[in-house]
């Protein structure tokens, strides 16, 4: 059998399946992107997945309008360590709700704090009230790795970009290089009371930037000397550093 055909009998049988776990109501922009698949999704949940999965962008945007909404906790603050739900590193975004002390539990999203309705979407179309199995909304796991691994997500950023070095405007080089625009460790040494959320957006797209290899080296060297001469005048001045790693760093790394 070709693949042709073979793909052609596995969409027909997923399309059935497909139709018999559909609910009366399903939002359209979801069955439409499912139905217009190479290889069509057998369940309501795969089919959301899939269409966020395919729309990071939306992702991001829906994600901290959704935080927008519920806003910070009363008495939460930025912090990193190894404690549950903290970040490890400033470079990971924070997410207030995946703190234990300030989770919502069951039913409402970990990261940006919003109910969860059927099949992780964001509105309760249904009118069945949040789903208590779930904790993320599925556009909140596809925003979440798109700040953790905006890599990932290359293609899609460099036809935003129209294939051009966001520095230089010339043509993208296939060693081009995710950047954000605003360094992390500046948002954390410089930018850390930022309210939450607007401190998304320097992890989400507004901060993001692709650019070649040869521009992104140079970059990170004048941040690097930066970070130096900043160092240095702290110290002369007497002022403790702001970095959170400087006091663990060998030496020579500093």
């Amino acid at each position: 059998m070709k693949m042709s055909e073979t793909r052609e009998l596995y969409n027909r049988r997923a399309r059935k399946r497909l139709d018999r776990a559909l609910p009366n109501i399903f939002p359209k922009p979801v069955l439409i992107h499912a139905l217009s698949r190479r290889w069509t999704p057998t369940l309501p949940r795969l089919a959301v997945d899939a269409y966020w999965r395919a729309h990071a962008i939306r992702a991001d945007r829906l994600a901290r309008a959704l935080a927008a909404q519920s806003s910070a906790p009363i008495g939460w603050t930025w912090r990193v360590g190894s404690d549950e739900g903290l970040p490890v590193t400033f470079r990971q975004p924070p997410a207030p709700y995946r703190e234990p002390q300030f989770s919502k539990g069951p039913g409402f999203c970990c990261v940006c704090g919003q109910p969860v309705y059927r099949f992780g979407w964001h509105r309760d179309l249904w009118d069945a009230g949040p789903n208590r199995r779930a904790a993320w909304h599925t556009a909140c796991v596809v925003a979440w790795r798109l700040w953790n691994a905006p890599s990932d997500h290359d293609a899609v950023l460099r036809r935003l970009q129209a294939r051009r070095c966001a520095q230089t405007g010339g043509r993208l080089w296939k060693t081009a290089e995710i950047d954000h625009r605003v360094p992390l460790f500046c948002v954390w040494r410089e930018r850390r009371d930022t309210p939450w959320p607007e401190l998304l957006l320097y992890w989400g797209l507004p901060n993001l930037q692709v650019i070649n290899r040869e521009v992104h080296a140079a970059k990170c060297a004048d941040e690097a000397k930066a970070r130096s001469r900043s160092r240095k005048a702290a110290a002369v001045q007497g002022v403790p550093t702001l970095d959170p790693y400087a006091a663990s760093m060998p030496s020579a790394l500093r």
